[in-house]
């Protein structure tokens, strides 16, 4: 039985891979603050069917507050998917929160990781925000990051922290830069969550821009399928991988196939472009799909339905 942290553990991403592991019999620790940024009482029906196994504990804390040197003692594997998400909302007097959650907080892991004996692996979320307007598409990992949000920055300087502590102390770090997630338990502020909630609501749907806008998006359980891969593989210690659904898609596509998905058509309200928003992402999968033998299962539409069919379930 390895014995794993998962921090963000009953958010959207985290959710998904402590009910994986806890299935695999893995022992799972997970770390969560329930903090305000959107709804805590979704994120603990995210995670309340989990609750039953013993071989899960759930610890409700901020990261900081922890004694991780305590913590790492016999733990193998490290899931690092807490942060403080949302490119919009990162300006202004909330920065303070994305510094403390994204940078400060996982330096306090890396510096209790350079002394866990049993560590075999901590993979960090990164995301495709650190690229920003990227020159070139798909973007590959050698591309310079030029994010354009606060969020994108302090994503930056925590996964650039990860490589010092790799390079310095051999903290066996992987980082996974994830494009556009997207299914079931997606958090309220993201755009699919707000499109299905707003057509359950027969209101019409805010569209930043003129929807050329292009994204590639990735279903949750090919996300987390990246993470058991970035944990397995001796190769992808110290390394960086793009995670994307392999198919960059228009939005107002993505809307078209919505309507399709949800029966009806979908009223749509074109509003200014959001700042620190990028105009187009593509991930270049190549180097994950060779070390890591990453491959997508779901396609959008597929991917659509599970969400729509979650949604309805959630607002019913």
């Amino acid at each position: 039985m390895t014995k794993i942290i998962v921090t963000g553990a009953a958010g959207f991403i985290g959710s998904h891979l402590v009910e994986t592991l806890v299935k695999q019999g893995n022992e799972v620790i997970g770390i969560d603050v329930f903090n305000d940024y959107y709804e805590p009482t979704l994120k603990h029906k995210n995670i309340a069917h989990l609750q039953s196994f013993p071989n899960f504990t759930l610890i409700d804390s901020d990261i900081q507050l922890l004694d991780w040197s305590k913590l790492l003692q016999d733990v193998e594997i490290v899931y690092h998917q807490a942060a403080q998400p949302g490119v919009r909302a990162s300006w202004g007097k909330a920065f303070r929160a994305y510094t403390e959650c994204n940078i400060n907080a996982t330096q306090v892991i890396l510096e209790a990781a350079k002394d866990a004996k049993k560590l075999t692996r901590l993979v960090f979320a990164s995301t495709s925000s650190v690229y920003g307007d990227a020159e070139t598409l798909p973007t590959h990992e050698e591309i310079p990051p030029q994010p354009v949000s606060p969020y994108g920055i302090t994503k930056l300087a925590a996964e650039r922290l990860c490589g010092l502590y790799h390079k310095n102390f051999g903290v066996p770090i992987v980082a996974l830069r994830y494009f556009s997630v997207y299914g079931p338990r997606q958090r309220p502020d993201m755009a699919f969550h707000k499109f299905f909630k707003a057509v359950l609501q027969d209101e019409a749907i805010p569209i930043y821009g003129d929807g050329q806008q292009t994204r590639d998006f990735t279903f949750v359980s090919d996300t987390v399928a990246a993470n058991l891969a970035a944990a397995r593989v001796p190769e992808a210690v110290g390394e960086i991988f793009n995670i994307g659904g392999g198919s960059r898609v228009v939005l107002a596509a993505v809307l078209d196939m919505m309507e399709e998905v949800v029966g009806k058509p979908i009223k749509r309200n074109h509003i200014e472009k959001a700042m620190g928003d990028a105009r187009h992402t593509a991930a270049d999968v190549s180097k994950a799909r060779q070390i890591l033998g990453f491959q997508t299962q779901v396609s959008l539409r597929q991917g659509l339905m599970q969400e729509w069919q979650w949604i309805k379930a959630l607002y019913a």
